[in-house]
């Protein structure tokens, strides 16, 4: 079998063997070799082994057989699945949180800049306009409000146990954002990323100027930080894996050997090659043949 096709549930549900036996049924049906399964954790995720097969096929041809069932299914070669080098977003991605419009909360004006920020995570406005744009609104706010915003910050779930394991086995795992500097460096220190690029904030006497330091991460940005830090580790792009939700993130999905578009966008959703709609970011380990007993984190 020279593919695999893993299907995940969320912690709020459970899949039974007769989910399991109807996406089987559903590769067979197109005439695929489907083998055993293998359960990677009783009752949440399970691997169905198949080929002959295209993997976006196998994709399709279980999600319409087991619709209206609430899990996450991603199909791919089974020889490249286990991946050396992690690239991901931060923002609603790592974090729940938006912490620029966390920022804003502070000036009166949250649901201004989430608006802007909803906008362009959507594609509909220029990312570097609207970094520009809701910056702009924070001048004059002291630098000491970063470490108070910091406090709100929550860790998406699962996010320990993706980048503990993937680094337990071997693999580098670096945080890119379109967001700020210091934040992605709290975050690493959290979690244990080995790395970490965003943007600056320019402060002048303790003060927010509202000016962002030039030249501004951007999607750009992202996808030359994933093909540099796979040159600088040797790792071929078919074993790297990125994560993200926004438009900003596309181009390194789309680069990546398996890009994850998490809970993502709808207009990322629709171009990503994997996502994870209803899962927390377990799901991406479940998806490299990781089985929970070996989580760490």
């Amino acid at each position: 079998m020279n593919a695999v096709a893993t299907l995940i549930a969320p912690r709020t549900a459970t899949l039974d063997e007769s989910a399991v036996q109807t996406a089987k049924a559903a590769l067979v049906g197109l005439g695929a070799d489907a083998g055993a399964p293998d359960w990677l954790a009783p009752g949440t995720a399970c691997d169905l082994p198949f080929g002959n097969l295209a993997p976006e096929q196998a994709e399709a041809a279980i999600r319409h057989a087991l619709t209206g069932v609430t899990l996450d299914i991603v199909a791919q070669p089974a020889v490249t699945r286990r991946k050396r080098l992690l690239v991901a977003d931060m923002e609603s991605t790592i974090i729940e949180q938006e912490m620029l419009d966390e920022l804003g909360d502070y000036v009166g004006l949250k649901d201004h800049i989430a608006a802007i920020t909803a906008r362009a995570m959507n594609g509909e406005i220029d990312f570097k306009d609207a970094v520009r744009e809701r910056v702009a609104l924070l001048k004059g706010l002291k630098e000491t409000v970063i470490d108070e915003v910091w406090q709100r910050a929550t860790l998406m779930p699962g996010a320990a146990q993706l980048v503990g394991t993937m680094r337990a086995n071997g693999a580098v795992c670096v945080l890119v954002s379109g967001g700020f500097r210091c934040f992605t460096g709290r975050v690493r220190s959290w979690i244990g990323f080995d790395d970490d690029r965003g943007n600056d904030l320019e402060v002048v006497d303790g003060v927010m100027t509202g000016a962002v330091i030039e030249p501004i991460l951007d999607k750009d940005s992202k996808l030359q930080a994933l093909m540099a830090y796979a040159g600088e580790h040797r790792v071929p792009m078919a074993e790297t894996m990125a994560v993200g939700d926004g438009a900003n993130d596309l181009p390194m999905l789309l680069s990546a050997g398996l890009g994850v578009a998490f809970h993502a966008k709808a207009v990322v959703a629709a171009e990503a090659r994997a996502r994870v709609d209803h899962g927390d970011l377990t799901a991406l380990l479940y998806a490299q043949g990781y089985r929970a007993t070996e989580f760490v984190g």
